[in-house]
């Protein structure tokens, strides 16, 4: 049974591992060196100051868990924002394909509502097939797409095209 809470300073350790290994698995080899310049960047500007990062972006950090092991992450930017953003919303691999990233998802979005933010967004990539598919299956409505030149604690960079979608959550169903 998993269960959803707020980041707490004794998660650290094992959300930057978490971090580190979905984004070493996504990196194409072509980019890898890329990918790594993506990790160090994350790192010191988002993951290793996450309570900071989110408190000056009116956002939280959650983690998910199954007993004391970390299975799942995500972080929610601009809450009571018309429009807040989900962040870094991760599976660990040996908790995927158990219904983890819908339970994070439906939790997100609670938070969302709770926080008076009627609308969500996130974005993603074209190497996150499944991502994907899962977000236009939760009824996120695809709003734009672009082609990231420029590396971000957001984005890879290296020309990959990203995705970004939104859903209205004062219409959806609870």
């Amino acid at each position: 049974m998993f269960a959803i809470r707020r980041y707490a300073e004794s998660d650290h350790a094992a959300v930057r591992a978490l971090f580190i290994a979905v984004n070493r698995a996504l990196a194409p080899p072509d980019l890898r060196a890329a990918f790594e310049g993506y990790i160090t960047r994350s790192l010191a500007e988002e993951i290793d100051r996450l309570a900071d990062y989110y408190a000056g972006r009116q956002g939280a950090f959650f983690i998910a868990h199954e007993g004391e092991t970390l299975a799942g992450m995500f972080g929610l930017e601009g809450l009571g924002a018309q429009a807040a953003e989900l962040r870094r919303m991760y599976v660990a691999a040996t908790f995927r394909k158990r219904g983890l990233a819908r339970t994070m998802l439906a939790h997100a979005e609670d938070v969302c509502r709770q926080a008076g933010a009627p609308v969500l967004t996130l974005s993603t990539s074209e190497l996150q097939q499944a991502a994907l598919a899962f977000y236009r299956n939760a009824g996120y409505a695809l709003v734009r797409e672009e082609t990231a030149a420029a590396q971000s604690n957001k984005t890879i960079g290296g020309d990959i095209r990203r995705y970004y979608f939104e859903k209205d959550l004062a219409g959806a169903p609870q």
